[in-house]
């Protein structure tokens, strides 16, 4: 039989990556949460943690993580059938990229209760790996899916607008925006994984040769991307909602007018942890409908 300290005691280390850090989450001393791994290593006769800066778990270790998760996830469930044993709210670990929760997810969590939320910040798509690890129990992924065990609902596309300022467009394109200005023109790029930039050039410059290389600043910020076009920084692929009143102002232009990137959205969770993940499906699914393209049949 399991212990759920014990179980605890490993996700925390995990997620926190390290024991100090996971005995002050618990409220217990480091020397406990060592004991708690060292007996359920035992246990399962297998090292779950790798000690290092930061500690992470194992493949098995994942394992009795995503085990801990959908435990608390359906003792949840069980408690709106018997309040009397409502253990407080449940720690809902979640894969969200970050335009998404800079435009439309938060107001979906906050219309739902008995959750704290753990959100995993990563691109949209890769943040299916995030379940597929069994790191987290939901993630909003641009992969339909779905892996096995869990289930997908698409949720409709955040549409994409190529932005930057009159005085950025003056400086970088007093010629149009050609495959050789792309590729002198700094460019906003989130980070290794972001790809936005690359399939807008590539759609703009089909059927040319080669496929310019840009120069890009890297900032890891919805908001800094907007705030960067405005300035004349550079230019990048903004949320619609984001800029929408920038462009309608005059503040922010589009570099090809009506050249729109639609990036699909669905949100996958597993299968064992519906149940309780309900009221944030359905949260999910209405704040999609009011921001997402193609999404009013959801």
């Amino acid at each position: 039989m399991l212990d759920p300290a014990q179980l605890a005691a490993l996700a925390t280390v995990h997620r926190r990556g390290s024991f100090d850090l996971a005995a002050a989450e618990l409220n217990v001393t480091p020397s406990a949460i060592s004991q708690r791994i060292k007996a359920l290593e035992e246990l399962t006769g297998t090292l779950l943690i790798r000690r290092g800066q930061p500690c992470t778990a194992t493949d098995t270790g994942l394992r009795l993580i995503r085990h801990h998760d959908e435990v608390a996830l359906l003792e949840r469930t069980l408690t709106a059938e018997l309040p009397s044993l409502n253990p407080g709210p449940a720690t809902l670990r979640i894969a969200v990229n970050a335009d998404s929760l800079a435009t439309w997810v938060i107001p979906a969590l906050a219309a739902t209760e008995g959750f704290l939320f753990d959100l995993v910040i990563d691109d949209q798509d890769v943040s299916q790996d995030w379940l597929r690890r069994g790191e987290v129990v939901a993630a909003i992924t641009s992969h339909p899916g779905p892996l096995q065990g869990c289930d997908t609902i698409p949720l409709g596309a955040l549409r994409y607008r190529t932005t930057a300022s009159p005085a950025y467009m003056a400086r970088w394109f007093p010629e149009g925006v050609t495959p050789e200005a792309l590729g002198k023109a700094p460019a906003l790029t989130f980070s290794d994984k972001d790809r936005l930039q690359e399939r807008w050039i590539a759609r703009q410059t089909k059927g040319h040769a080669k496929r310019p290389a840009f120069p890009s600043h890297r900032m890891a910020s919805s908001q800094a991307f907007v705030d960067a076009c405005l300035t004349g920084l550079g230019w990048g692929m903004n949320p619609e909602p984001l800029v929408a009143a920038h462009l309608a102002s005059g503040a922010l232009q589009e570099l090809v007018p009506d050249t729109p990137l639609d990036v699909p959205l669905h949100w996958q969770f597993t299968r064992l942890a519906a149940p309780a993940l309900a009221p944030v499906t359905e949260a999910i699914r209405h704040s999609a409908r009011g921001m997402l393209v193609g999404s009013r049949s959801v």
